[in-house]
């Protein structure tokens, strides 16, 4: 019942002077006392002033219980309860006496948050129905709201009110001027500057262009609110290479928002492939930073500050990037000594590699001068080694690729903003089906370029990555824009003619950018050769940068290509036509050098494809014979008996048949998984290399490597599952669950968890049988994640300090297997009794003693010592225990006493061979009739040289005794049968081998 309901059968006039009954009627003063007077002091049935009694305050809850229940309409609860409800009324107003506050603190609290109060201190009810409950609390809100009523009337509470609004006021401004006396306050200047500066700053780069989205009629430059796409970043964690199915698996990578990097004022080194979004994200950063003024940004594109010589200091960071508005004397310095800058150096890789060490330098002095500033500095992954900063304090992150809802939303905004509504959802479609069209759609640069293709030719794509760049080349050089009044009309060949001349250049310097002067020389000597060019070189260079849309003019005097990738491929046209392929091969162990060779490979003629693949083929390394297997996708026609080298040469690596094989092939790097094949003809051996192989590719291309994994989801193979379960924590937790884990065979897989996001992933799945749960879990979270437990049949917790009390896994009812391993604080083995439990392994548990109470197992493995001097005082003695593991450790002070007590054993395992073992312990051994396999996990011994065997009976395998003790010379057999021994000889070649009947 709400407390308004509740109202209308409460007469205020009634309840408000029972309500001040509980209340002494003098109050204390206004307040100006050190210690204000409690609640507990103005109760009229405590303290000093008692006026009411226990009897008395059960009467006023019973009179207000009884003008609610006589009131007309439908009773709140049932009449035989009425006397329960009235005392324990009575009880929640009692609880006011043991409330520690004062009544400006109550009001301030609420009527609503008093009851709730009261309801935690006063004793809970017992028996009441539903209908009781509500009406109880619904009345103590109601008392609640007239005491908070009676309190504002007191003549005492608003001077005490004003008291402590004072007190509060006082605080306040002692500690704004304690804060003031600490920042200094900045110049007016300076002040005056930045807002100027921050707009400007704002203004610039709060556009960006959606490469292929400028034609026709549409505008060229779209504000970055709208056409920013939040990516997502990843830690680059040093990670184990070995992902056997029972190891444990690495950490997840971390990953959190692109535009999140620099939060708490880190320092980040931001690695992305080309056309992933890094020089966007830098152009998000400094407008938020600029809105916001918390920062004060500074863009500083590498290219353009090497340009200019020396790498300047804070006071030169405007004038080198061009930015018209001066500072006044000093102001960058203050800026950088308050750490109030965020520093956003971009474009590492498109600098020469000795000026990369330059950069280093001068990024080491300054922010050895100016600490406490943030810095993020962008790359391209392999421009320079890993940990390149470390020392330095940069935390390194990679710009992951588009996952497909990115994809989807940059889909569905380039078309909100090209007004071509009706082609969004065609191109959704191709991206699903066509795999070949979505491996390209892995960055925005790739995902602009398709929706303006797929606009362009009215619903039709390339497939290919030549063909692509062909059309988008097609397209971009197609413009025409006649109202700016160029002067020379080139055609697109024309165009294609002296743009891969200046890429070509650019390819060899290793640079992404060229002085105007550099340019228009490359310009003016391949004049002569184009017949419809008209102007000198100046005039055609000024052309091709305002109408080709490849090339542009990022600031006075340097020019460059709108983005790399069109850079390398029309290089790799260039010298092909000029027959630079030895060139391009010379380059081959040069991983930026991959697509250009690739591309080459592409335009080149049958006969020079087969030369460059011959020359590829010649180093004999895995990583260059994929290479040359990666450009037979470009290669249409060529040589059969060439394409047969290569595809025979690479089948030696690809599929991969150990693994080993496997760890090998990741060596060569992501250019790996495009050319991994799906399970289809592959043995399960070669299908297990695959997946390890993709898995150990996962952190360098998550998406690509999750795209190989996802292909084999549906595969039988024991081994082939274990491996995708094995490598969950390389990937994105809820991604990868929704595209592998769910879709597997669950038959023999054992899923292990070690976050919270694994956790979370776990719970939205079909039931698992078989859980392991490693590390730090609480036991009502691993209960949250598993929400049917009862279909848990075998469960692992590992390495968890968290964990008590084992009686808090009750609810996995039919759980047959369970396992604790280095849980040091557990305890509680007794409670598992009521568990079905068949099997149980403990090591490094708080207590072991509870293992008499699981009469219902079979299997006990016990790797840590029990207690006592027999196994019968440990061990439970009614289980009918067929295996039996126990360690050195376990017996050290039990031996095998009262072994002998377990008649059902069929398998004894005693890990390392106990130097404690006595006779006495062998004779018990040997006691038990139904004993089979005896498992000694003896280390080898080569100094051995004789061995006695006592009670053999002809069929034991001796082989592990073969293999560990490698130096003997004797074995002697002693037995009451008679059998022959040339399975025996074969064990031992080098020693007499004897057989002694007794």
């Amino acid at each position: 019942m709400e407390p308004v309901v509740l109202g209308g059968k409460l007469v205020s006039g009634l309840i408000g002077p029972l309500v001040r009954k509980l209340f002494v009627q003098d109050g204390p003063g206004a307040g100006l006392v050190d210690r204000p007077v409690r609640l507990s002091a103005l109760v009229s049935f405590r303290g000093e002033k008692r006026t009411l009694g226990e009897k008395e305050v059960h009467r006023l809850a019973e009179r207000i219980v009884t003008q609610a229940v006589e009131s007309p309409g439908e009773p709140p609860f049932p009449a035989d309860e009425q006397t329960a409800v009235a005392d324990a009324l009575a009880r929640r107003l009692f609880a006011l006496g043991d409330l520690e506050m004062d009544d400006v603190q109550a009001v301030r609290l609420g009527s609503a948050e008093l009851a709730r109060l009261l309801l935690r201190h006063a004793p809970p009810p017992d028996g009441l129905s539903a209908d009781a409950h509500a009406f109880l609390d619904s009345a103590a809100e109601w008392a609640c709201l007239h005491i908070l009523e009676f309190f504002t009337r007191r003549s005492t509470f608003v001077a005490r009110t004003l008291v402590e609004q004072s007190r509060a006021q006082a605080e306040l401004i002692a500690k704004v001027d304690e804060l003031i006396a600490r920042t200094p306050r900045p110049d007016s200047r300076d002040a005056a500057f930045e807002r100027r500066y921050l707009p400007y700053l704002a203004d610039r780069h709060d556009h960006i262009t959606i490469y292929g989205i400028d034609l026709r009629d549409s505008p060229d430059r779209w504000p970055l609110q709208v056409a920013y796409l939040s990516l997502e970043a990843t830690t680059e964690d040093e990670r184990p290479s070995d992902l056997e199915p029972h190891g444990h698996p690495p950490a997840a990578p971390g990953r959190l928002p692109a535009e999140e990097a620099l939060a708490g004022g880190s320092r980040v080194l931001l690695r992305g492939d080309a056309g992933s979004g890094k020089t966007t994200l830098v152009q998000w950063l400094a407008v938020t930073a600029a809105r916001d003024a918390g920062r004060i940004p500074y863009v500083l594109p590498l290219r353009t500050l090497i340009r200019t010589g020396p790498l300047p200091a804070p006071d030169g960071f405007l004038a080198a990037v061009g930015c018209p508005l001066t500072p006044p004397q000093g102001w960058a310095e203050r800026v950088l000594t308050a750490g109030r800058g965020l520093i956003l150096v971009d474009g590492l890789d498109e600098i020469p590699a000795a000026d990369r060490h330059r950069t280093r330098d001068w990024l080491r002095s300054l922010l050895a001068a100016y600490p406490g500033n943030a810095v993020l500095l962008t790359s391209r992954p392999t421009a320079v080694r890993p940990d390149w900063l470390a020392d330095e304090g940069f935390r390194e992150l990679t710009l992951a690729p588009m996952r497909r809802a990115e994809v989807a939303t940059f889909v569905h905004r380039w078309h909100e903003a090209a007004r071509a509504p009706e082609y969004e959802q065609p191109l959704l479609d191709s991206l699903r089906t066509k795999r070949d069209l979505a491996r390209l759609a892995t960055n925005p640069l790739m995902c602009g370029l398709i929706c303006a293709l797929h606009r362009e030719r009215r619903g039709y794509l390339p497939t290919g990555r030549k063909e692509l760049y062909d059309a988008a080349l097609t397209m971009l050089l197609a413009r025409r824009d006649r109202e700016r009044g160029m002067g020379a009309e080139l055609g697109e060949e024309a165009q294609l003619e002296l743009l891969q001349r200046l890429a070509y250049a650019l390819v060899l310097s290793g640079r992404t950018e060229m002085d105007l002067d550099t340019a228009e020389g490359i310009v003016e000597r391949c004049l002569p050769t184009i017949a419809s060019a008209s102007g000198d070189a100046a005039t055609v260079l000024r052309a091709l940068l305002l109408r080709s849309g490849l090339l542009r003019q990022p600031a006075e005097g340097v020019v460059h290509f709108v983005h790399r990738t069109f850079q390398d491929y029309l290089g790799a046209r260039y010298a092909v036509e000029e027959g630079h392929l030895d060139v391009l091969v010379s380059h081959a162990d040069d991983t930026q050098w991959e697509d250009v060779i690739r591309m080459a490979v592409a335009h080149a003629r049958p006969r020079e494809r087969a030369s460059v693949l011959r020359q590829l083929l010649a180093h004999d390394t895995p990583r260059l014979t994929l290479l040359a297997l990666a450009c037979l996708e470009h290669a249409t026609a060529l040589d059969p008996g060439v394409r047969a080298e290569v595809e025979q040469r690479a089948s030696t690596l690809i599929p991969p048949r150990t693994t080993e094989d496997a760890h090998a092939l990741a060596e060569a790097g992501p250019l790996v998984l495009e050319l991994l094949p799906g399970p289809e003809g592959l043995t399960a051996e070669e299908a297990h290399g695959v997946t390890v192989t993709a898995s150990l590719l996962g952190e360098e291309e998550p998406e690509g490597a999750l795209t190989v994994l996802r292909r084999f989801r549906n595969h039988p193979d024991l081994k082939v599952r274990r491996q995708l379960v094995g490598t969950w924590s390389r990937f994105d937790a809820g991604v990868y669950a929704t595209e592998v884990l769910d879709h597997l065979d669950r038959t023999d897989l054992i899923l292990t968890c070690e976050s919270a996001e694994q956790r979370a992933a776990i719970a939205r799945m079909r039931p698992w049988q078989r859980l392991h749960f490693r590390g730090r879990h609480r036991i009502e979270d691993i209960l949250a994640a598993v929400p049917a437990p009862e279909a848990v049949a075998a469960l692992t917790l590992s390495a968890n300090p968290e964990l008590t009390d084992l009686g808090t896994l009750t609810p996995f009812r039919s759980l047959r297997a369970l396992s604790v391993h280095n849980c040091p604080a557990a305890g509680g083995v007794d409670r598992l009794a009521d568990l079905p439990l068949s099997r149980f392994d403990c090591s490094n548990i708080a207590d072991p003693n509870g293992l008499r109470t699981l009469r219902s197992l079979t299997r006990l493995s016990v790797n840590q010592r029990l207690p006592g001097t027999d196994l019968r005082q440990t061990l439970p003695v009614d289980a009918p225990l067929e295996f039996l593991h126990l360690d050195e450790q376990s017996i050290g002070s039990t031996r095998l006493r009262g072994l002998e007590h377990w008649t059902d054993l069929r398998t004894l395992s005693l890990g390392l061979l106990p130097a404690s073992l006595t006779s006495d312990d062998w004779r018990r051994v040997a006691s038990l009739s139904e004993l089979a396999p005896l498992h000694l996990d003896i280390p080898e011994l080569p100094g051995i040289r004789e061995l006695r065997v006592y009670w053999v009976l002809g069929a034991e395998d001796l082989s592990a005794l073969a293999s560990r003790l490698p130096g003997l010379r004797s074995v002697s057999l002693l037995t009451h049968l008679d059998f022959t021994l040339p399975h025996v000889e074969a064990l031992f070649p080098h020693a007499q081998v004897t057989l002694i009947q007794s």
